[in-house]
Parts: C-alpha cells; sequence; structure tokens
C-alpha cells in the first residue's frame, strides 16, 4: 500500500487499468492464445487422442501437401469465398440502400430482412434441404416438374451442389449485413445529398461519388467479416449433405469440414491440427490483404 501512495497519478492509472484488464488478458491467453499454440504445436506431432503424441515433423504438411482431396477442398474454400463474398455483399447493399428510402412498414421489414440471422443455421439447413430434395417431397421441384420441365438434381450433383449450399448461406448473413450497411448509410450526412440535388447532380453520380466513398469503413468490415463466414463455412455444408457429408465426390467439401472429419472421424488430431494452421494462415493473409487493399483505395 506504501509503494501505491507513492505512485503519481498517472502511474496509478495504470495500475487500475492493468487491474480491471487482467482477466480478460487471462481469459483471452486461456481460451484463446494457448490452444492456438497448442494446435501448432500439434501439427508437427501424431496423436490419436489415447495414447503418447510422438513428434513426426513436417510429415503432417508433408502429407497434406499431396493429399489430393486437401486440394479439392482448398479449391470448395475458395469457390465459397470468391462467390459468397460480392454476391451477399451487392445484395445486401442493394436491398439497405432501397429499404431505406421506405418510410411505411420501415421497422417490420427490416426486422423481416434480420430473422434469417436469428434462425439457426441447422434449422435452416434442413428446410434448405427440404425445398431441394426430388419429387415428391422438394418444394423447387415440384414446382419444376408442375412447369413440365425435368427436375435438378440439387444435392447430388457435382456441378449443382456448391451452388445450392452458396444460395442459404448467402441468405443466412443478408440480415446483418443490410442492417450494418442502413446504420452506415444513416450515418451520411444529408446535407451531402441537399447539395448535391441542388447542383443538379444524378442519383447514379451521388451513389458513385457520395454515398459509396463515405459507406467506405462499413464495406471494409463487413467485406472482413462476411470474408471469414465463408472460409469457415461449416453448417449449411455438413447438415444439407448429412448423408454424404461433403457432396459427392467431395464436390462441396470446405476446410472446416475436413478437419472435423479427420480430427472425429479418422481421430488423427496431427494431421486435423495441420489443416487447422492452414486455415488459420488463410484467415490472416485474406483478412490483411483486403485490409491493406482497402485501405488503399
Amino acid at each position: 500500500m506504501k509503494l501505491y501512495r507513492n505512485l503519481s497519478i498517472s502511474q496509478k492509472q495504470v495500475v487500475w487499468a492493468w487491474t480491471f484488464l487482467a482477466l480478460p488478458v487471462l481469459f483471452y491467453v486461456v481460451i484463446r492464445f494457448y490452444p492456438t499454440l497448442n494446435a501448432i504445436v500439434l501439427s508437427f506431432q501424431d496423436w490419436n487422442l489415447l495414447g503418447a503424441r510422438t513428434w513426426v515433423g513436417l510429415e503432417n504438411y508433408d502429407r497434406l501437401i499431396h493429399d489430393p482431396v486437401f486440394w479439392k477442398v482448398f479449391k470448395n474454400t475458395f469457390i465459397y469465398l470468391i462467390l459468397g463474398t460480392p454476391l451477399s455483399l451487392l445484395a445486401s447493399f442493394t436491398i439497405a440502400y432501397h429499404l431505406d428510402k421506405i418510410r411505411f412498414l420501415h421497422g417490420t421489414l427490416r426486422a423481416l430482412y434480420f430473422l434469417p440471422f436469428l434462425t439457426s443455421t441447422v434449422a435452416m439447413a434442413w428446410v434448405w434441404r427440404w425445398f431441394y430434395q426430388p419429387v415428391p417431397i422438394g418444394l423447387f421441384n415440384n414446382f419444376i416438374a408442375s412447369m413440365g420441365f425435368q427436375q435438378i438434381a440439387f444435392l447430388n450433383s457435382t456441378t449443382n451442389a456448391l451452388p445450392a449450399i452458396l444460395l442459404p448461406a448467402i441468405w443466412a448473413g443478408l440480415g446483418f449485413q443490410i442492417i450494418i450497411f442502413m446504420a452506415g448509410l444513416r450515418a451520411i450526412p444529408i446535407s451531402y445529398y441537399e447539395a448535391a440535388r441542388i447542383d443538379g447532380v444524378s442519383s447514379w453520380t451521388i451513389l458513385r461519388e457520395i454515398t459509396v466513398p463515405l459507406l467506405k469503413p462499413t464495406i471494409v468490415f463487413l467485406v472482413v467479416f462476411s470474408s471469414i463466414s465463408f472460409l469457415r463455412i461449416f453448417d449449411q455444408v455438413f447438415n444439407m449433405t448429412t448423408n454424404n457429408p461433403g457432396g459427392p465426390l467431395d464436390s462441396t467439401k470446405p476446410l472446416v469440414l475436413m478437419i472435423y472429419q479427420t480430427a472425429f472421424t479418422s481421430y488423427d488430431m496431427g494431421y486435423a491440427a495441420a489443416q487447422t494452421v492452414v486455415l488459420f494462415s488463410i484467415l490472416l493473409v485474406v483478412s490483411l490483404l483486403q485490409l491493406r487493399i482497402m485501405r488503399d483505395r
């Protein structure tokens, strides 16, 4: 106590700051940092959950490089990212931009768009799986057949399965993105729009030169958030292809599902840890690149 009394006010503020920060710092060290470091160490070992860990060096990574399934899964993961992120952002911005102009039942419509984000992903995936079933069960194929067209193998086709899973994944995240975009739109001062209209600027020019540039912080956040979500996609794939996880010929399998199967089906924890390190590296690199690109622009 005597030592504390001799401290200056600024030093006491530092002590109190670290006192309050101690618990969250301890939480992140135990819950976040330790498992991450443990997974990195485990990626250089062989372990089946029961026996002792044995050091194998780079064997797991060498196995990963020569695994054709991994490269198929790697490609699928980036297809989810490359297609899902721009499509979801474009759809959510379009809806938010027009919804912001609506005054009648504005709150109700906004709540309806946000509802899918609150819905259980597992329940939503099973509903969409029902939609995709063949005649006479599936809603979509029943409608297609009633129009006189040949029914589509949505989840049993190497061509159609990934887009069929990507669609509900995009739909599930629209509500959150719409709300964030609307918050960004509401933060733009109305005086900018009024000045532009007085000068006779067209709506398209206002959108391109005022709205989009001032939404840059919002867009950066949503691009990173959406990219991480699509790189970590799991629930939709696992539940919509539960009879054949990963779809026909692994056509829909993302990296997270491969990690899950390696760890909890094959019990090859070292190999699963190596895959986890690769996924962590991808997430880190993609996020940093996007932040750098968006900042430069």
